[in-house]
């Protein structure tokens, strides 16, 4: 992971070396995530969360770039209609699994035409916070609890996606984050795996 960290800085310090145009933005969007791998839940759903910071665009061509960007993200999942023992009663409820990380990708771009690009590039997650909220049938009240404990505080990932220029600050992307980590902590002997999964739609404005 260090290796990954130090590479990431070593491409930042070379585009800004050789940029022809460096520009700052802030963007916000919605996340749409899910777990996926060997997670031991057959009914994982998709759950709406928001991404938010700030990026800068390193023009190092006419058709290449390199952007990082500091983005708070919100990700997770929910597991409907999961069965468990309360009171020595057998019952239903659903949990959702809340997720906040402070993720930082480095976007390489590549544009034909200076409206629409590509773009694709790693990405390093640091987990802020984990809530379990459960809603058990029969029980009017949704339990909170945190289970910061059980995930490990670093992620990592690839981002693929695409997106459109408007004008020279107006921007929108599509991006995909296919997350490579186990993002979950195992005791020796303990075969679970969990990555993230994450759709981000985000409006960016360039000054």
């Amino acid at each position: 992971m260090k290796k990954v960290i130090l590479s990431a800085i070593a491409i930042i310090a070379f585009g800004f070396v050789n940029a022809q145009e460096v520009k700052f933005g802030i963007k916000t969007g919605m996340n749409l995530s899910n777990w996926t791998g060997d997670t031991k839940a057959r009914s994982l759903k998709y759950i709406f969360g928001i991404n938010a910071g700030g990026f800068a665009e390193i023009k190092v061509s006419d058709r290449f770039g390199i952007q990082p960007e500091i983005l708070y993200s919100t990700q997770g999942t929910k597991n409907k209609n999961f069965g468990a023992y309360v009171d020595g009663r057998f019952r239903k409820g659903d949990i959702k699994m809340d997720l906040s990380y402070i993720n930082i990708p480095v976007m390489f771009k590549y544009s034909t035409d200076g409206k629409s690009f590509m773009e694709a590039g790693p990405q390093i997650g640091f987990l802020t916070s984990a809530k379990a909220r459960t809603k058990i049938d029969g029980f009017s009240e949704t339990v909170e609890e945190d289970v910061k404990k059980i995930f490990k505080s670093l992620d990592f990932g690839i981002n693929i996606g695409a997106g459109y220029n408007f004008n020279k600050h107006l921007l929108t992307s599509l991006r995909y984050n296919i997350g490579l980590a186990n993002i979950a902590k195992t005791e020796p002997g303990e075969d679970m795996k969990i990555h993230n999964s994450v759709f981000s739609l985000s409006m960016g404005y360039k000054f």
